[in-house]
């Protein structure tokens, strides 16, 4: 984020470049100082790996004993760690997946504690 001091068209500007916490993707927008903007809440919560169904969804569950089943295989070495530990190894896993603005993903797999 960087802001341009008040110019002859009048406000000061604030310029943003952010990335897609999904995609990788860069975005940038210019925006007056004055108005307000959205910001996108992010919650990163920990799930047991119980299985990864042929169709390459994971199926996790909770603390509570609730089980997730909507969260597909992340391409790239995520999914391919995933792969490995889960299946080719037979380990326990744990993954955290990140929800925002209605995504959400697996971000990481590590080996449960026993």
């Amino acid at each position: 984020m960087s802001t341009s001091k008040t110019g002859k068209h009048g406000h000061a500007k604030v310029h943003l470049v952010a990335i897609d916490i999904f995609t990788g993707k860069k975005y940038e927008d210019l925006s007056p100082s004055t108005h307000n903007m959205d910001v996108p809440n992010v919650s990163r919560k920990e799930y047991q790996l119980l299985d990864v169904t042929d169709d390459g969804f994971l199926s996790l569950m909770d603390d509570n004993g609730d089980t997730k089943d909507d969260v597909k295989v992340p391409e790239g070495e995520v999914g391919d760690r995933i792969n490995k530990m889960f299946t080719d190894e037979g380990k326990d896993c744990n993954v955290i997946i990140l929800t925002s603005m209605g995504e959400q993903m697996c971000m990481e797999v590590k080996e449960a504690p026993k």
